[in-house]
């Protein structure tokens, strides 16, 4: 027998009291697992039930096999300004994020909406920008960004679609009230994480995974290439798609070939694509093979050393003059990175409302923007209290946050915003909410973000997958949740609705789309 609860399912447990954490501290913060009283969120009984039942060190030692076994699969990153070696394994949290149906629902329907409207402004911003003439946004706001790229102005892609993978990093504070923390539409990563984290935690809980209601992730990779054929330029009935990554040394490799081996297509550096005449070829023993869909996880300036830097060697000469002809099709769009802005950020509420004529579902944190006179006075005043942010920065860099900074910091980044306030803007220190981690033989509270991954083909055809990256702050006390800065991450479980589908525990979740690869023939 099942209950509905929340606006989700759940299963019935005894007629007993509702299962607990009596050794758990919330601290006074939001918790995803429990209540202020450490009883267990409806979702979360049958979870909180089996930690109870557990022998001591039993999650420690289930921690430390779920670690051996991403050890063994390679799941790695790199740190560029980690001196003691660059190659890191990505540390997990055995203990899942539990996000009920009903707010799952709100979710979705808020992401459905921002990037709607973050489409219309890409297509605006590089053509008519009819929001810059109604004094909506700023000019001199787009027009000094770094990632606004002039050459990519008069650009209309396929379908109009700009930014066809989003991965969007959401908070919640003390209240639970959900927030866009920020926007991601240049290179997102991160969702191999997501797919190989649900792969060792269905081996490691099955009982309790299959009890739970929880929606899969499994279909993600099809869903990516359905995607890129379904952008391929028109004319083409077959495309031949492939992914581009800058090399071994960076930061997503591993993300990069895993998901190319799982959509079974090629792998490829810029050295082994050529533009000739209007098309882009790839190099093979057999010859040159034309491409139709770049999914690239190269920097926007790097893709091509004619247009852009002219000193990249990552990129493909001449590659913008094929796109621009309309014989390539590039995910994401070059330019992208405007709307990912951090000054930009703050005014997607005012294009949610422009855009669309709607009110935005999901709100902003309220955001400090340091190049209006008023707005940079208050956070120069108040950075003690603030989170200051650069603009173009991004993996946790360039970040103050205030009431935990010493006094000579925050006299530094005053400087800097004097001298370059375009670059800077500030947040309130929201209390992030929490949830319970595996620390030493132990459950302490860490502070934890989500980003789902959103995909986008057309302007209104929006899928969004259901969980996501949950990054947790494994330091004691710290808001930053990046890799790069000593976060790590969590499975995400998303509670179905009734008629919603279900996640077997048996299968693989890493969803290799149902076709042979190309022959490595490079």
């Amino acid at each position: 027998m099942q209950k509905q609860t929340s606006g989700s399912v759940s299963q019935v447990q005894s007629l007993g009291p509702i299962p607990s954490l009596p050794n758990y501290q919330t601290d006074g913060f939001f918790d995803e697992l429990v209540d202020k009283n450490n009883v267990a969120r409806p979702d979360a009984e049958e979870l909180v039930s089996l930690f109870n039942r557990f022998p001591p060190q039993e999650l420690s030692r289930r921690q430390h096999a779920i670690e051996q076994a991403l050890f063994r699969m390679g799941i790695t990153f790199t740190v560029y300004s980690d001196n003691s070696g660059t190659e890191k394994i990505m540390p997990f949290d055995v203990v899942p994020r539990i996000v009920s149906a009903i707010l799952w629902k709100h979710i979705d329907a808020g992401l459905r909406q921002r990037i709607r409207a973050l489409n219309r402004f890409l297509c605006d911003v590089y053509n008519e920008r009819a929001i810059i003439q109604e004094g909506i946004i700023p000019a001199e706001l787009v027009d000094t960004a770094p990632a606004y790229l002039k050459e990519c102005q008069g650009l209309k892609p396929f379908n109009d679609v700009w930014c066809h993978i989003t991965g969007t990093d959401l908070v919640r504070d003390n209240t639970g009230t959900v927030y866009v923390l920020e926007d991601n539409l240049r290179c997102p990563s991160g969702v191999s994480y997501v797919l190989q984290n649900r792969h060792v935690m269905k081996r490691n809980f099955p009982q309790v995974f299959g009890a739970s209601r929880v929606r899969p992730v499994t279909d993600y990779s099809s869903r990516l290439f359905q995607l890129l054929r379904d952008v391929a330029p028109p004319h083409v009935s077959d495309p031949t798609i492939v992914v581009l990554t800058p090399g071994v040394f960076n930061s997503a490799y591993y993300e990069h070939s895993f998901l190319a081996q799982r959509m079974g297509v090629q792998l490829v550096e810029g050295r082994d694509l050529v533009v000739e005449g209007d098309y882009v070829y790839m190099k093979t023993t057999r010859g040159l093979q034309r491409v139709d869909v770049i999914y690239r996880r190269v920097d926007d300036t790097f893709l091509d050393p004619k247009t852009f830097r002219k000193d990249s060697v990552l990129g493909v000469k001449g590659l913008m003059d094929v796109y621009r002809a309309g014989n390539v099709c590039l995910a994401n769009a070059p330019g992208t990175g405007i709307a990912d802005d951090k000054v930009i950020y703050a005014f997607v509420p005012d294009m949610i409302k422009y855009y669309l004529d709607e009110e935005p579902i999901l709100p902003n944190v309220p955001t400090y923007v340091c190049q209006k006179e008023e707005d940079r006075e208050y956070v120069l005043s108040h950075m003690d209290e603030l989170v200051i942010k650069a603009a173009g920065e991004s993996g946790g860099y360039g970040i103050l946050i205030g009431p935990h900074a010493k006094p000579k910091e925050r006299e530094e980044f005053a400087q800097k915003i004097k001298e370059d306030p375009r670059n800077w803007i500030a947040q309130p220190t929201l209390e992030l909410s929490r949830a319970p981690t595996v620390i030493d033989d132990h459950l302490e509270g860490r502070h934890v973000d989500l980003r789902p991954y959103i995909l986008c083909s057309r302007p209104d055809d929006v899928w969004v997958l259901p969980g996501g990256l949950t990054r947790v702050a494994l330091r004691k006390g710290s808001l930053v949740v990046n890799s790069s800065q000593g976060g790590g991450s969590k499975d995400t479980w998303v509670v179905a609705e009734q008629g919603q589908a279900i996640a077997s525990v048996h299968g693989d979740d890493t969803d290799p789309v149902d076709r042979k690869p190309e022959p490595d023939d490079r």
